[in-house]
């Protein structure tokens, strides 16, 4: 079927995010033109806000609007012992299950040559950095198990064994 402009433009627009198919998009396209304005208001301002308020914490690389986040700024954090995850919601996770009193490092992603992504484009430098300012006994390796996240933990035990830091592998 054919929209209107503004309609197929937004269709495209909510097409490019992960997991939405054009048929979805059509639908939520189409539940945004018929929602009242106040709540297109409210979506609008949330997407300008997150972009503009939310960036990443300078010590864990998680999303936050404080810097450093709360996790890394809390006393009754073990500043020690940091655990590694491929993304953040690998973090939300963790921190969901209750029990995990450390600090936490996100990679936002993983190694994977086959698709070009290597060291440089995930934060491994930043985990180098905040282990060689010292101060930390322990590293956990919580990357996933398939084998993107599998070769990024060898990796980083490779990387991490000289510094004599312990490294545990979830």
């Amino acid at each position: 079927m054919q929209y209107a402009e503004p309609i197929d433009s937004l269709i495209k627009a909510i097409a490019r995010l992960p997991g939405i198919g054009e048929k979805t998009a059509t639908r939520l396209a189409l539940f945004i033109l018929n929602a009242k304005r106040e709540y297109v208001d409210e979506l609008a301002s949330s997407l300008v806000g997150v972009k503009e308020r939310v960036s990443l914490c300078s010590v864990c690389m998680t999303f936050s609007d404080t810097d450093p986040c709360g996790i890394c700024s809390s006393a009754s954090r073990d500043a020690s012992v940091i655990c590694v995850v491929s993304d953040y919601r690998d973090m939300a996770a963790i921190e969901s299950m209750g029990g995990y009193s450390g600090t936490y490092h996100i990679l936002h992603g993983s190694l994977a040559p086959l698709k070009g992504i290597g060291p440089e484009e995930i934060r491994i430098n930043e985990l180098a950095a905040r282990v060689a300012a010292g101060g930390v006994a322990e590293v956990i390796l919580a990357t996933g198990f398939d084998s993107e996240g599998e070769a990024t933990a060898a990796y980083l035990a490779r990387m991490l064994k000289p510094t004599g830091v312990r490294l545990t592998r979830l």
